[in-house]
């Protein structure tokens, strides 16, 4: 069996690392494990020294969570590189299933089913607690959490270190080019620990997917291998989430805008733009009744499908506003 390396980043994780760490160091003889820490104000490393882990403290001007993940792999010893996030916790029987299938050299990575620690914390992790269930097979992209070669990372030069989010989908669209294959396996993999209690929080988050859409979308269209992806790889990755976005957005605000205009003349429109909006998210939320047998988080994800679309565009519009002005976002945190 391939001996790995665990390379964790973190920043300001407590507790939540140290359990981390744990589960992967219920591994024994198959790890090494590598934290490299983001520049804390708290005591995660000195927490992570502790437990025996190697730790690695950098100061970037401009922290992503590319340059710990880079950091930490150019450190590894070993041919698999497993890289996780100090907020969650291994499921052991992930690995068992995945690395027998690093037999075929084509796959380059694999990874298998987020979920929730605590998905009835909030009414914001109930619904994010579904959104991690996603189709399995061969795929376009996965997530941070991932077992990779330490070969193709160095083949592809690892992560963007300037992506602020969306930085493992662009790196796995390189990786596609360069003739490897990224699977995600129907296994649970990780449990994960958002930690998103208010609705700023929830609002930061969907501010920086509508970043990544714009700014990934736009790089990947610039870029030498644009073709490629056009033709080979059923087009540039979130280019045709970014544009839908911008139509829905765009329509829901319109609506809801008039709706509230009209009511000078009658409540009427306004009552028929929340209906209409009502209307929509049960329509997504029977679509998705799959995803979950409680009635209520199902309703749920379906008003949080439709609202989310809203900050998503203002994060799109962020990226435009700071690229025009000739600047770049600092890292958006929600946590």
């Amino acid at each position: 069996m391939e001996m790995i390396s665990v390379v964790i980043i973190g920043r300001n994780e407590g507790q939540r690392l140290v359990d981390c760490i744990k589960s992967v160091q219920a591994l024994e003889e198959l790890t090494e494990i590598i934290y490299v820490d983001s520049d804390s104000t708290d005591d995660s490393p000195k927490r992570a020294k502790e437990l025996g882990t190697k730790v690695i403290v950098i100061h970037p001007k401009r922290p992503t969570a590319a340059i710990g993940r880079n950091t930490g792999w150019k450190d590894a010893t070993n041919s698999l590189i497993l890289f996780m996030d100090g907020d969650t916790i291994l499921d052991h029987n992930f690995l068992k299933v995945a690395l027998p299938m690093f037999t075929d050299t084509k796959i380059a990575a694999i990874c298998g089913h987020y979920r929730e620690i605590y998905p009835t914390a909030s009414i914001y992790q109930r619904v994010l607690d579904l959104d991690w269930m996603v189709p399995t097979g061969i795929v376009s992209s996965c997530g941070g959490i991932v077992l990779m070669r330490k070969s193709v990372l160095e083949e592809v030069d690892g992560y963007n270190p300037k992506l602020i989010a969306g930085e493992e989908p662009e790196m796995c669209q390189r990786i596609i080019a360069a003739g490897y294959t990224v699977h995600r396996i129907d296994q649970p993999m990780i449990l994960h620990d958002l930690a998103i209690k208010n609705w700023s929080q929830y609002w930061q988050r969907s501010v920086r997917t509508g970043h990544a859409y714009a700014e990934i979308s736009s790089m990947l269209a610039k870029s030498s291998l644009a073709k490629f992806y056009k033709e080979k790889a059923g087009g540039i990755l979130w280019q045709r989430e970014s544009k839908k976005n911008f139509i829905r957005a765009g329509a829901w605000i319109a609506i809801l805008v008039f709706g509230l205009l009209m009511t000078i003349f009658s409540w009427l429109p306004l009552l028929l733009s929340v209906g209409l909006f009502f209307g929509l998210s049960l329509r997504t939320s029977w679509k998705n009744r799959y995803k979950s047998n409680n009635y209520f988080s199902i309703f749920l994800y379906g008003l949080h499908s439709q609202f989310q679309h809203i900050p998503i565009m203002v994060g799109q519009l962020s990226y435009y506003y700071n690229r025009w002005h000739g600047k770049r976002r600092k890292l958006i945190e929600y946590k």
